[in-house]
């Protein structure tokens, strides 16, 4: 089938929900996808930070035949020896001491949610189910996950929004404060993203989050930090509140950890996580053979090759490539932000024609909104990938500005 006739098929049959590029793509291979007429494009958005490894990783696809040959599905009912073997590396490697398995990360924020107000009712008293996050964050589009999102445009016609959720600016301290405050006995939970992926790649001030963790320690509520798009090695460091020196209380996986197929990880500490006992919570799929084995490949293959320290790498290179593009176009480009492989460029204009530009190219990107660029590639990049890329941005920046 070729790709008009895909598209054809899909705008027939399919609900429209997505606002879909014109590209039909069938085949991935590393940091490279080809559509169904054939063209290669080079992938720099990783299917929004799930394909970490680059696509069809060996190690991954192997674990998954070999899962699938062997058991596909199990109910929790029952033990599933992958799921135990993935719980057991990521408590391992993280501030957690217990993970509950879903299938997203929308998911995995909702069960966050539903366990910080079960811990709040039992810790803080019958009304202590408030949960402060922030503006332009994005945790998911399940109705109490875009409720906790603080933007207006994913709320719009969901109305009436389950109550219990408020808003405040982020490495905005003064205003959290205050907040705080008014909420008061309510309060159950402070949620947020160490970097606002959908919100346009903003990055928390360390001091912003060593004093969040601080005014959750003095009132005794509980942190939750969204990892969905951060976590699994993204920003150069496993998790992304590592970069913080602090510890949350639950945070949340999903995207990069399985590789591809689906699968969302809530974590917590022990006595946060007693909050939850048989029947209050559940999955159908979650923590399935089939997804643990595809995140245990996916874990251990990023140990195994120094995947998260080259991801620390690639991202310094691809940021002073990205910088250098400030120098040369210092009218347009307004700033570069991010840590690791998640990174940001600000333009004064333009950005989703300079997305369709690149798109023009062989290059995938991002534009959020019509101001930000966001870059997700694969960690397996290459410098001269990554050069690549610098360049088409340079020529087409080039040509805005001679437009001027």
């Amino acid at each position: 089938m070729d790709s008009q006739s895909i598209m054809e098929l899909t705008n027939e049959h399919v609900m429209h929900t997505y606002s879909r590029l014109p590209l039909a793509l069938v085949k991935g291979q590393g940091a490279r996808v080809w559509d169904a007429d054939g063209k290669e494009y080079l992938d720099f958005l990783g299917g929004l930070a799930v394909n970490s490894l680059g696509h069809c990783h060996p190690r991954v696809v192997e674990a998954i035949k070999k899962q699938a040959e062997n058991f596909l599905h199990c109910s929790n009912l029952y033990y599933i020896q992958p799921q135990a073997e993935l719980a057991k590396w990521l408590v391992d490697h993280s501030a957690a001491d217990r993970v509950f398995f879903c299938n997203s990360g929308a998911e995995a924020n909702e069960a966050a949610i539903k366990l910080a107000r079960r811990w709040g009712k039992a810790n803080r008293g019958p009304d202590a189910g408030h949960i402060i996050s922030l503006r332009n964050s994005f945790h998911g589009r399940t109705l109490a996950t875009i409720t906790a999102t603080g933007q207006a445009k994913y709320q719009e016609g969901l109305e009436p929004l389950p109550a219990g959720f408020s808003y405040v600016t982020l490495n905005d301290l003064a205003e959290l404060e205050a907040e705080i405050e008014r909420q008061g006995d309510k309060l159950c939970a402070i949620m947020l993203e160490v970097i606002q992926g959908e919100g346009g790649v903003n990055v928390a001030d360390r001091e912003y989050v060593q004093a969040v963790r601080r005014l959750c320690d003095e009132r005794g509520v509980l942190l939750i930090i969204d990892e969905v798009q951060t976590g699994m090695g993204r920003t150069g460091r496993l998790f992304g509140y590592e970069h913080y020196d602090i510890e949350p209380d639950i945070f949340t996986l999903a995207k990069a950890l399985g590789g591809g197929v689906p699968i969302g990880a809530m974590l917590a500490k022990e006595q946060v996580a007693e909050a939850f006992s048989p029947g209050t919570h559940a999955s159908t799929f979650g923590g399935n053979p089939l997804a643990c084995a595809a995140g245990l490949a996916v874990v251990q293959t990023m140990e195994d090759e120094g995947l998260v320290e080259r991801c620390a790498k690639m991202g310094e290179y691809f940021m002073e490539g990205l910088r250098s593009l400030g120098e040369k176009h210092p009218s347009l480009v307004q700033d570069v932000r991010g840590k690791g492989l998640i990174l940001g460029l600000e333009i004064s204009r333009g950005a989703r024609d300079v997305a369709g530009a690149c798109l023009a190219k062989g290059i995938l990107v991002n534009a959020i909104g019509d101001r930000v660029l966001r870059f997700l590639p694969p960690f397996i990049i290459t410098e001269a990938e990554i050069d690549q890329v610098v360049a088409a941005l340079d020529g087409i920046l080039s040509g805005m500005a001679s437009c001027n």
